[in-house]
């Protein structure tokens, strides 16, 4: 696994959407700047990881045969969408314990929607389309 500049990218965009939540959201508290960091890049980890089950879940609806397959697979699909939350909320915790609180589920739902928003922004600005990779 190698380290790419559009990674390093994708960081500093979450650090600073990261500092605006916690500007703005009183929910949301990160002790310092290091925590930050910190945080960001396990976003940037956890992300890439949800993205990937997600693009096989897609392949497996595409696959599908059957109506109940399909169905099934969507299903997969709609619990990964919320899993991917608590799973964020349980690492952060996990992780960090009381120096950083993302707050609940739903701030957690916001903070990950405008995180991809934003790492979509930045993507279309420098390259001038979309990522390849379907996770944003």
């Amino acid at each position: 696994m190698r380290l790419r500049a559009v990674d390093i990218v994708d960081v500093f965009v979450y650090l600073v959407v990261l500092g605006l939540f916690t500007q703005f959201f009183p929910t949301v508290i990160t002790e310092s700047f290091l925590v930050s960091l910190l945080t960001a890049v396990l976003f940037k980890l956890a992300l890439e990881v949800i993205a990937v089950f997600k693009q096989r879940i897609l392949e497996r609806v595409r696959a599908s045969r059957t109506p109940a397959r399909k169905t099934l697979n969507a299903a997969l699909l709609l619990v990964l969408g919320a899993g991917s939350k608590f799973l964020i909320l349980w690492l952060t915790d996990l992780l960090f314990g009381d120096a950083v609180q993302l707050g609940g589920f739903f701030s957690v739902t916001l903070l990950i929607v405008v995180l991809m928003a934003a790492r979509l922004g930045i993507r279309l600005l420098v390259d001038g389309k979309r990522p390849r990779d379907g996770s944003a």
